[in-house]
């Protein structure tokens, strides 16, 4: 905090001067922060009396005051050469050090000061100032209480002892000793009871620590003063945000910007304007919001908190490339900018630009120490490329009588943001109680995966089959060739080739039926709820069969937190062959459901918290020609997540859709994941 020394110590200087009555008229200027007007009038007091203390002392304070410290300072210092024994002159080149913020100088020198007049109000106060400046909070609050035993109660050092609370406790706050801020500012409260400043850091804190609970009753109890009804309203809009509860925030946010008028203190506007864009961008009324930040922007070009909004907007809109610019704009206009930095690491976090998604974050704790969007941004991406394996382990049964165990491990070692090892093992065992037929297998592979371009990533592995079963062993080659794409905004694209054996059951996996998939996923995303998935697979297979599949899915995103949507799927198969003897094998089938997912996901959850996800659905199926038959298909899973390296889930399915081996069946399949990173942060220097 910038400090100020105190008006009435200027009324001390003039008292000896025989003429102060002529200098009222600047003492009031200085008194009333009109320093251009002081600067003017004691320069002219100079031209008469040039060597005038008390005039030189406030020409110096004015100028000083007026954004001129470095000119103060060198006035002072001539001021210390004429009368080098004369306390208030120390007094007043004490400050310019602070103005200049020359805060380890003004130390050592208002130490000397109180070690020559160690009851000295001003001195003690300035040297609390300056150890406060330095972050020095114990002990500044022990020198401003000092400068409070000498006067009680004094205005200035109250101040002064409220905003060291206030810096001491954001100073924990940033170094995560949230326990220790919540003390320090309930501390300040016992002092000054129910200040706004206070209640505000207070609320902030528990927003922090997400204890929404506790920031409610802040922000309610600040309600309780009429002026403060814009932050407590914008609050609680945030609080709900947090909350997953949106519409709640629009209502509150809405009632706030409504509120404003051509009476409302200025400091409340923006805020209060700034909150209800940002509850339009959450309840995805993006029209509305676009319509009033270019409103805005046409009357206030260039200014970053619009800015800021407009690349907020964006971001939700997945145009990610306008989000970078405007947030380059906001870094032109001030390189320290949070919202400009983290907002473009983020931007180019989306667009797949891992390396400058790290140099903004970072740069972004250069100016924000220790802050913890930024770390925890840091944090989650240092998670994207750090080793982990995987592990599942399931067992399923039909009506046919078939039963399957199988062990599934996965491998994936990051070696650099853009190129990761991967490894695969799997063990397979499966047995018909009918036919006394049991077979098992065991496939091993290695792979990579590769980013060639920001919105480009090439996986390959290859690998060995190896099959047991009652008439054939054999070994077969195992591949899996594929490119993620994402072509354009809200659009990504799979394609690519797998070669796997046929192992449902004992049965098949005796035929050595080997599977060439060519195959290509597309996802459609919109602004406005709706989404698009359509697979296609060609499969070719060594017993002079050929399947073709498409399945296609609209659905409709009803919630976000937690996820929900629903939405018809239809899917339709085709065999060259109809082989009903060993397996499905149709000319033509149709399938038509409705469904429904409920999902937390385990990515956005936290330590400490279940995640989980359930599918429910059901349609028809039309099998050659046929009569339709219901179906119904019930997939779900619930897991914890342990901590951030270490999660778990069980995981079920239950369904009568006909499957690539019978129709008419019923399947289910019962299993337990666990999935753990090997270590806390990706191993490679970036």
């Amino acid at each position: 905090m910038t400090l100020k020394f105190y008006s009435f110590l200027v009324i001390v200087f003039f008292s000896f001067f025989g003429f102060s009555q002529d200098m009222q008229e600047g003492f009031t200027y200085l008194e009333t922060g009109k320093y251009q007007q002081a600067e003017s009038f004691f320069k002219t007091i100079l031209k008469d009396f040039p060597e005038n203390k008390t005039a030189r002392l406030c020409y110096g304070r004015a100028i000083g005051l007026n954004n001129n410290s470095e000119k103060a300072e060198t006035l002072f210092i001539d001021l210390l050469k004429d009368f080098p024994n004369d306390f208030e002159v120390k007094l007043n080149y004490g400050e310019s050090l602070l103005w200049n913020k020359k805060f380890d100088t003004a130390k050592t020198y208002f130490k000397a000061l109180i070690t020559e007049d160690p009851k000295n109000f001003p001195a003690l106060l300035s040297y609390a100032n300056t150890l406060s400046n330095l972050k020095e909070y114990d002990d500044a609050l022990v020198y401003v209480n000092t400068a409070l035993d000498v006067l009680p109660g004094n205005p200035n050092a109250l101040t002064s002892k409220k905003y060291m609370y206030l810096g001491y406790a954001y100073q924990k706050q940033q170094a995560q000793q949230l326990d220790e801020a919540e003390a320090l500012l309930k501390e300040n409260l016992k002092i000054f009871d129910n200040d706004t400043d206070t209640l505000t850091n207070l609320a902030n804190l528990y927003l922090i620590a997400n204890r929404l609970e506790d920031a409610k009753k802040i922000y309610n109890l600040l309600a309780e003063t009429p002026e403060n009804k814009w932050i407590s309203l914008n609050g609680l809009a945030l609080v709900s945000h947090l909350d997953g509860k949106e519409k709640d925030a629009l209502v509150l946010s809405e009632q706030a910007f409504q509120s404003l008028d051509a009476d409302t203190n200025v400091k409340f506007i923006q805020p209060t304007t700034e909150r209800y864009i940002q509850a339009l961008i959450w309840n995805k009324k993006f029209k509305s919001a676009n319509t009033l930040i270019s409103n805005l922007i046409e009357s206030k070009p260039n200014e970053n908190w619009l800015l800021a909004l407009r690349a907020t907007l964006n971001i939700y809109k997945s145009d990610f490339k306008k989000s970078i610019s405007d947030y380059n704009q906001i870094l032109v206009n001030d390189s320290t900018s949070f919202d400009g930095n983290l907002g473009k690491a983020n931007a180019k976090k989306a667009l797949g630009y891992y390396a400058e998604a790290y140099q903004s974050a970072e740069n972004t704790l250069t100016f924000y120490d220790n802050q913890k969007d930024a770390t925890n941004f840091i944090k989650t991406l240092n998670t994207t490329f750090t080793p982990f394996y995987e592990g599942k382990a399931s067992y399923s049964f039909d009506n046919g009588d078939n039963e399957a165990f199988s062990l599934q491990n996965t491998v994936e070692f990051p070696l650099s943001i853009k190129f990761k090892l991967l490894g695969n093992y799997n063990y397979r065992t499966t047995s018909n109680a009918i036919t006394n037929n049991k077979a098992t297998s065991n496939d091993a592979s290695v792979g990579l995966s590769y980013q060639l371009l920001n919105n480009i990533i090439f996986k390959g592995s290859a690998g060995i089959s190896s099959a047991k079963a009652e008439t054939n062993d054999y070994s077969q080659l195992l591949a899996d060739v594929s490119f993620n794409i994402k072509p354009f905004k809200l659009q990504t694209l799979d394609i690519g080739y797998k070669r796997e054996i046929q192992s449902f059951n004992a049965d098949l996996l005796d035929r050595e039926i080997v599977m060439n998939h060519y195959y290509a996923n597309y996802n459609l995303s919109t602004n406005f709820n709706l989404g698009w998935f359509t697979q296609y697979y060609y499969t070719s297979q060594n017993d002079d069969n050929s399947r073709n599949l498409l399945f296609t899915s609209l659905y409709y995103n009803l919630l976000s937190k937690p996820g929900l949507k629903a939405g018809l799927n239809y899917q339709y198969i085709t065999f060259k062959n109809q082989v009903p003897t060993i397996y499905f094998s149709p000319e033509k089938f149709n399938a038509a459901e409705v469904f429904v997912n409920l999902i937390k996901d385990e990515v956005v959850s936290k330590p400490k918290e279940w995640f989980y996800e359930l599918t429910a659905a059901t349609g028809l199926q039309y099998i050659e020609n046929d009569s339709s038959q219901s179906t119904y298909r019930i997939q779900g899973k619930l897991g914890y997540k342990f901590s951030e390296r270490c999660m778990a889930n069980f995981f079920g399915t239950r369904s009568n859709i006909a499957s690539a081996t019978a129709a008419g069946f019923t399947f289910t399949e019962v299993g337990v994941r666990l999935k753990w990173y090997l270590f806390d942060t990706h191993i490679y220097k970036k």
